[in-house]
C-alpha cells in the first residue's frame, strides 16, 4: 500500500469528469456525478480465519487514517463520520444517493473532506462489512453533499 499513489488516484478523481448517465444507475458502479474507486484491497480474506481477518481489516483502517491525515492537511479536520444513521435511513425505505447509499452499506465510517473550490466531496473508508467480500480501501468523489 503506497500512501502516495493514493494521494494521486484522488487528485485525479478530484479533477476528472464523471461518467455520463447510462441507463439505469448501478449502486456502487460510477454513474453522473460521481466515481468510487478501489485504492487498495486484501487477498484471501474473503471468508477466511475470523482473526487474520480482524487484523487485515484493522491494517486497512491504520492505512485509511494514515491518507486521512494527508487530505486533512488539505482541507480540514473533519470527524470520522458513521454510518449506521444512512443505514437505518435507508432501510426505512429512504431514497439515499449514490454513492452515500451504496458506501453506507460497505464501511461503518467514513473520511468525508469538501474539496476547496470545486464542490466536490470526497470520502475515504475501508469496506469490511461483508465477510464474504475481500477488504477494501475504498475513495469517492461526488457532486452530492453527504446526507
Amino acid at each position: 500500500m503506497d500512501i502516495a499513489k493514493c494521494l494521486t488516484v484522488i487528485d485525479a478523481l478530484c479533477a476528472g469528469e464523471f461518467p455520463a448517465p447510462d441507463g439505469a444507475p448501478k449502486p456502487g458502479a460510477p454513474g453522473p456525478g460521481h466515481r468510487t474507486v478501489e485504492l487498495a484491497a486484501s487477498h484471501g480474506m474473503r471468508a477466511g480465519d475470523a482473526g487474520a481477518r480482524q487484523g487485515t481489516a484493522q491494517d486497512f483502517r491504520a492505512y485509511r487514517e494514515a491518507v486521512a491525515e494527508r487530505l486533512h492537511d488539505r482541507w480540514g479536520r473533519q470527524p470520522p463520520w458513521g454510518q449506521l444513521t444512512v443505514r437505518l435511513r435507508l432501510g426505512r425505505g429512504e431514497a439515499i444517493p449514490e454513492p452515500w447509499a451504496t458506501l453506507s452499506l460497505l464501511t461503518d465510517e467514513l473520511d468525508v473532506w469538501q474539496v476547496t473550490d470545486t464542490g466536490r466531496w470526497v470520502a475515504l473508508g475501508v469496506a469490511d462489512r461483508d465477510e464474504a467480500d475481500e477488504i477494501r480501501l475504498l475513495a469517492a468523489v461526488t457532486r452530492t453533499p453527504p446526507p
